[in-house]
């Protein structure tokens, strides 16, 4: 069986600004990619950006823009200081805080930040288990 490649698209209002975010701001790798889309390596998973209004027409959606989503986005780190320091980035970058980094009642640690388009990121540190690829060295396992 071949290997499946997932991709988060997310309809965004604005490409240019969408994509400084998270490129200068997250600092994700991008993939060289013509002008109306943006590609970014979530180790992976590849993370799209496409114009809104042009991604609802794809899904042959309303484009309203109501209300919560019902889909977050989460970055799971290996520690408490890795969450404190990526959603202070995120805040720097752009993004509007949610709900502050703070003890979860399943015993992680975790917040909230909304992207300039308000799509909802969890980061999180998950001392029970982790979803990430291996790391490479021995050591941090």
């Amino acid at each position: 069986m071949k290997p499946r490649i997932s991709m988060i698209t997310l309809g965004v209002s604005n490409l240019d600004r969408a994509r400084r975010f998270y490129r200068d701001g997250l600092g994700l790798p991008e993939f060289p990619t013509p002008g109306d889309v943006a590609f970014f390596d979530l180790d992976g998973t590849w993370l799209g950006l496409y114009g809104r209004a042009e991604l609802a027409q794809d899904a042959d959606a309303d484009d309203d823009g109501q209300g919560f989503p019902g889909v977050t986005l989460a970055h799971n780190l290996t520690s408490r200081a890795e969450v404190d320091a990526l959603y202070a980035e995120a805040l720097a970058a752009g993004a509007t805080a949610a709900k502050r980094p703070a003890p979860t009642s399943w015993g992680g640690y975790s917040g909230y930040f909304q992207d300039p388009d308000g799509h909802f990121w969890e980061v999180a540190h998950n001392p029970h288990f982790w979803i990430g690829p291996k790391d490479p060295d021995p050591a941090r396992a």
